[in-house]
């Protein structure tokens, strides 16, 4: 016969509406008690009726999350951040990906929906006038995450980009280095605000940005190596050779890398790279790669609280806008061995 609810509630000795309150997350409960409801669950492998609580409370206890693609690691980093911070409050996530394609992200927009999710996160990959519009069709809270788009007047949850691009072309600067380039990504809030940040960094070192620094490419979460691979190889054809780059991400730095050792040079001898992204594998590269680290984990974290916060009606209690303070990881790429 199946474990209920109020059989571990009899087990302990406590009632089952804390016994309830332990599984939904709810704070106003003692450690010692929840830890002790915890190993009880574990120990009899209960598994709770979301389908019955569902009819019974009109709220399924599930947040469903779009991304542009799960092949990503700053994604997969994201989600098991936000899965984690959902969980220990009650909720479960869905996940689904959009694979880069705006219709296809309208399409999974409408299935969670109508799967019934009480909130829903969204990295969008919809040009901003076409997402404005699925935005305001979503009857449920909803967090924007990553990819911001302040017009639309919903939270966020993220990086401050500008800062990222800041950062990085201030480390190379520091290093001396005078030539530098930015493979961009191209439009979204992500790329935008980096190539901003990369700009304001030159400008205030004295050095005036040239168009030709500059190689704006789209999809570079899913195919970043190829593509960076190409835009450095159009940097090495340039008449004065650069002598660093800072890449969107570490995927597309990683193609640089490739392209400049295969063009007979050093990294970062001759020039230095730095990608943004901090892969867990960027030690291990055949040039350990220098990134800025978003904090792709707390991200998520926080995204939960967010989420969590806003299904309660706490709006007075919301920081709408949450960019975390990325943070430079010097490697070989810029600094030698």
């Amino acid at each position: 016969m199946a474990i209920r609810l109020k059989d571990i509630a009899a087990d302990l000795g406590i009632s089952a509406v804390t016994v309830s309150k332990v599984l939904r997350g709810k704070p106003d409960v003692g450690e010692e008690t929840r830890q002790r409801v915890w190993e009880r669950v574990r120990a009899v492998n209960y598994q709770p009726n979301l389908l019955a609580r569902g009819l019974a409370s009109g709220k399924s206890q599930t947040v469903g999350l779009i991304v542009p693609d799960l092949l990503h690691t700053f994604f997969a980093e994201f989600a098991k951040g936000l899965k984690a911070g959902l969980r220990k409050r009650g909720y479960q996530l869905i996940l689904a990906s959009a694979e880069e394609e705006p219709q296809l992200e309208r399409e999974e927009i409408d299935t969670l929906l109508a799967r019934g999710v009480d909130a829903l996160l969204l990295a969008t990959c919809q040009p901003e006038e076409d997402a404005l519009a699925s935005l305001a069709a979503i009857q449920v809270p909803c967090v924007l995450v990553d990819r911001a788009i302040p017009a639309s007047g919903r939270p966020f949850v993220g990086t401050d980009d500008s800062a990222a691009g800041r950062l990085a072309t201030e480390h190379l600067l520091s290093l001396g280095r005078r030539r530098i380039a930015h493979i961009a990504g191209e439009g979204f809030s992500t790329g935008l605000d980096r190539l901003q940040g990369y700009r304001h960094a030159l400008t205030t070192a004295g050095i005036e940005p040239r168009s030709e620094w500059v190689v704006c490419r789209s999809r570079l979460e899913e195919a970043g190596d190829r593509i960076g691979e190409a835009a450095m190889a159009e940097f090495l054809a340039l008449p004065e050779r650069l002598d660093a780059v800072f890449c969107y991400n570490d995927l597309s730095a990683i193609g640089a890398i490739r392209a400049v050792l295969a063009a007979g040079l050093r990294v970062p001898e001759d020039i230095a790279i730095v990608g943004c992204g901090n892969l867990r594998l960027a030690d291990y590269m055949r040039v350990p790669l220098t990134s800025i680290d978003q904090s792709t984990g707390e991200q998520g974290e926080w995204a939960a609280k967010l989420t969590v916060l806003l299904l309660a009606g706490k709006e007075k209690n919301l920081d709408r806008q949450v960019r975390l303070a990325p943070k430079l990881v010097p490697r070989s790429s810029t600094q030698g061995s």
